[in-house]
């Protein structure tokens, strides 16, 4: 589990998907006065260097951020998304990729609580230097998984929480699907980003299924998922294919940003003629 390092895939295809859905759940959390807490259960390092050597062995940021930088006209929704990634390269020189916290480091309003927790130690360390001293910051270095139960519910009665595991082992599947119960036995009115990659595994292929069963159960505002399938498996049946975003309770009008942004993206990071997306929702 302590082998995975985030920097060899930053600004992926993943990572588009993912942080397109995570910005603008706190842009729509934002639009009302009351603070909100952020919980993410595997923060990594908060920012990655593009040129440094973890990120150039495979280069993956080409075909995720990188095939977005210098094209026109992209749906509103996904051009606030890479102005954000832009804050962090002022220059204009994609070089920096915010994971996560640094995306909710220039979002979250001072009074917005933020909670990560990172098992890593050397990105624990990197997270801490980075966000340690923001006010109503907490940053661990434990397992996300397991804090939750400490965690919920915020004192702000008002929360997200972000679960996006590695899944480098396959028991990361039946703890993701647990800690999405275990939120909503908790707190149902949290706002639960769940990210699941598309690979050629049953544990993948049954997750997004349990879990929106689970907000079935539960969740008062129901959910929405959003399937980006950009390239094909290798012939052993390995690599990334797409990835799932599962927002459970999503905010009002996240549906709109979200469809409004994936037909584009199946354009700009498909790679084979079977590129796609699914969006799906169960909304009250």
């Amino acid at each position: 589990m302590l082998a995975y390092r985030h920097a060899f895939h930053a600004g992926n295809h993943a990572d588009v998907l993912k942080h397109l859905v995570l910005v603008h759940v706190l842009r729509r959390m934002a639009a009302k006065d009351k603070p909100y807490t952020l919980i993410d259960t595997h923060a990594g390092a908060g920012g990655y260097a593009l040129e440094g050597r973890y990120a150039q062995k495979k280069a993956e940021y080409r075909n995720g951020i990188g095939r977005l930088w210098d094209r026109t006209a992209l749906p509103e929704p996904l051009a606030d998304y890479v102005n954000v990634v832009r804050s962090f390269n002022p220059d204009g020189r994609l070089t920096q990729y915010p994971g996560s916290p640094a995306i909710a480091s220039v979002l979250l309003r001072p009074t917005d609580p933020l909670h990560l927790f990172e098992l890593h130690p050397s990105d624990y360390r990197a997270l801490r230097s980075f966000l340690g001293r923001r006010p109503h910051t907490k940053v661990a270095m434990g397992d996300g998984f397991a804090a939750l139960k400490g965690e919920l519910p915020p004192a702000s009665r008002r929360g997200v929480v972000l679960i996006d595991p590695s899944y480098e082992l396959k028991g990361d599947y039946p703890k993701a699907l647990s800690a999405v119960r275990e939120t909503l036995s908790r707190f149902a009115q949290a706002v639960v980003l769940v990210w699941i990659p598309q690979v050629q595994l049953v544990e993948a292929a049954q997750l997004p299924r349990r879990v929106r069963a689970a907000a079935d159960a539960a969740a008062p505002r129901g959910w929405l998922h959003a399937l980006l399938t950009v390239q094909q498996a290798d012939a052993q049946g390995f690599g990334l294919a797409g990835s799932h975003m599962i927002v459970i309770n999503p905010p009002h009008g996240l549906l709109e940003d979200v469809r409004a942004c994936l037909p584009f993206l199946v354009d700009a990071l498909g790679q084979y003629d079977g590129a796609r997306f699914v969006l799906e929702h169960h909304l009250p």
